[in-house]
């Protein structure tokens, strides 16, 4: 079997302003949804969050660094919720970019670092699956709730 691809990127354009779509992805966790944005419970202390959805459980999400409005970038745990036994394991790192285009924007999202993902390959592209067909609904979610249709 060979070894897992390191990174995702998936982009769309939205028909806001870059501050608008700005707004959304400063807000942890957003993409922890099922194909529509929901208010995930989220307590954040010194830059992590730990963000609850009521059927994938809590994650643990730390800010790396925001330049509003064109650039944020966290790392997750993703693929598994967090506990006590993984709460150091950084997990992916997945950078937002929004970039101006005709009357709105193109949110880019780049998921990368699968191949760090502690355990067996067959774990990681698991992970790297699931999130690369995640990341397709995601950010069409984000587009219908940012453009209200």
């Amino acid at each position: 079997m060979s070894e897992v691809p390191d990174s995702i990127e998936r982009t769309i354009t939205i028909d806001r302003d870059a501050a608008t779509v700005y707004a959304l992805i400063a807000t942890p966790g957003w993409w922890i949804n099922e194909g529509s944005i929901t208010a995930n419970q989220a307590t954040t202390v010194d830059g992590i969050s730990m963000v609850t959805h009521d059927k994938y459980g809590t994650f643990r999400i730390r800010t790396i660094e925001r330049r509003p409005p064109h650039y944020l970038a966290y790392r997750w745990q993703a693929g598994h919720t967090h506990t006590e036994e993984n709460a150091e394991n950084d997990g992916t790192l997945i950078e937002f970019f929004i970039e101006p285009v005709g009357s709105g924007v193109q949110l880019k999202v780049r998921e990368s670092g699968f191949r760090a993902i502690p355990g067996s390959a067959d774990f990681r592209r698991r992970n790297y699956n699931e999130n690369a067909e995640g990341w397709h609904s995601e950010l069409k979610a984000a587009r219908r709730h940012l453009e209200g249709n």
